[in-house]
């Protein structure tokens, strides 16, 4: 008997063969891209479709007059590559999923018999959606409904992944615009600074779209696998990404009721005495001599409250969902979450989905690489969201605690004491002052499903 899955939800693998397929009234086409832990491929043979059907242990199977399967042979994939994701591709560009009913994958084995089925709903304007992943934990294979959509076109999905593509259109050539005339400045006006804090030039990519796509619905989170801006949201009166930086003027005061908790005082971190955190305190990343830190682990927990009924104690199915979204001064640059476990750089990793918070210690953890993150990543905040829509009034023991990964001790932790009318937490932030990171533990709450609902209100933290 097959199991359903929902979108972020995953299930075992304990079969050495699977085979992908999918149904759908609309023409398409089925595709793999076998990706590393950066999320690229490592070669253009890491792209199994109708003109490469065969890669590294992934085979597309043709079917006479509907969409082909993918045969992945799970020991045959290679040892560092970490995920298969399927991708549908509608035949015409110009159409959409939400034209006819939803797609439905499904994972077999080798002699037919359906393990997992996913309806992808949510889908509407887009042609290209990453239908689910088969990917490896901890040695051994599990499935996992992706269910994101893309909208940037087939090329730039695999470009983005490392493929090489070779027949991209050129540009239409520019417009002939009369220059203006020259316009010069007064003496006493001084020639205007340059740019600091510039993000490097990037060739096109799936991880760098020129134009941000619009923000998604709460059944459509944030584009899988697309940034830097993924996806983009309303700046919020934030500075544009590429605008220049005005000089001796003060930044604008937030509003009343969104003011920041009083300054805390700064606290430091001793080997073997973990730092309890109060709300908006802070610590600079550096052990006790003064060693910075460069791998931490952001550890974050929480369990269900149990509830007594008729039917005797009960836990709600809370479905929390961590996410670290990357800033360059007051635009997002990238996310981190469920649905895209590593960030474009590679600096950000999700260690995996939990979707109930049963267990002890930490129920998600993300890995910071501050040494990767890029120079103009000024703040890396970390949320918690709740998917289904519960409140924090149904969640007991939030927590976030930081983590030295080279040593695995913890180093502070701030625990979030009562419950609250918010289905989001703003729990913590790592950032940059004078070249030096340091940690401010936050523990606001926003109203927020998912990472997508989040964004558009953390401009306010963004201050140091």
């Amino acid at each position: 008997m097959s199991v359903s899955l929902a979108k972020g939800q995953n299930g075992p693998l304990d079969v050495s063969d699977v085979v992908v397929s999918v149904q759908l009234a609309a023409a398409a086409d089925l595709s793999a891209l076998l990706v590393t832990s950066n999320g690229k491929v490592r070669s253009d043979a890491d792209f199994v479709f109708f003109n490469q059907p065969t890669g590294p242990g992934v085979q597309l199977v043709p079917n006479p007059g509907g969409i082909a399967s993918l045969r992945v042979s799970l020991a045959g994939v290679p040892a560092d590559v970490e995920q298969v994701r399927a991708v549908i591709t509608l035949d015409d560009a110009s159409s959409n999923f939400g034209r006819s009913a939803a797609p439905t994958a499904r994972v077999s084995d080798a002699a037919g018999n359906v393990l997992y089925e996913y309806v992808i709903d949510g889908l509407t304007t887009e042609s290209i959606v990453i239908a689910l992943e088969v990917y490896r934990r901890q040695g051994a294979w599990k499935v996992r409904a992706v269910g994101q959509g893309y909208a940037g076109g087939f090329a730039a999905l695999v470009t983005d992944h490392g493929v090489s593509v070779d027949d991209a259109p050129a540009p239409p050539p520019p417009t002939p615009v009369a220059a203006p005339a020259p316009i010069t400045p007064p003496s006493s006006v001084a020639p205007t600074p340059p740019a600091y804090n510039q993000p490097p030039q990037q060739q096109p990519s799936y991880n760098a779209p020129p134009v941000p796509p619009a923000p998604p619905a709460y059944n459509q989170p944030p584009a899988y696998n697309q940034g830097p801006t993924p996806p983009a949201y309303p700046p919020a009166q934030q500075p544009a990404y590429n605008q220049q930086p005005t000089y001796n003027q003060a930044p604008p005061a937030p509003p009343v009721q969104n003011q920041p908790p009083a300054q805390q005082p700064e606290v430091s971190l001793v080997k073997g005495r973990p730092v309890s955190l109060t709300k908006g305190q802070k610590v600079t990343l550096r052990k006790e001599g003064g060693v910075a830190l460069t791998m931490i682990q952001m550890g974050l927990g929480w369990d269900p409250i149990k509830k007594s009924g008729l039917f005797g104690s009960r836990t709600a199915d809370v479905d929390l969902d961590a996410s670290a979204l990357l800033y360059a001064d007051g635009n997002l640059v990238d996310v981190c979450y469920y649905g895209q476990l590593t960030s474009k750089d590679g600096s950000v990793r999700h260690m995996g989905d939990n979707l109930t918070g049963d267990g002890d210690g930490d129920d998600e953890v993300m890995l910071v690489d501050l040494q990767r993150v890029p120079a103009h990543v000024t703040t890396v905040i970390f949320t918690v969201t709740s998917y289904r829509g519960h409140t924090f009034e149904q969640v007991s023991n939030a927590f976030c605690r930081l983590v030295d990964s080279t040593t695995n001790s913890e180093l502070a932790r701030y625990t979030l004491q009562g419950g609250m009318a918010f289905t989001g937490m703003v729990m913590a932030k790592v950032y940059r002052v004078n070249g030096e990171w340091k940690l401010q533990a936050i523990g606001e709450g926003i109203q927020a499903k998912h990472a997508g609902e989040a964004a558009p209100q953390l401009g306010r933290f963004l201050t140091a």
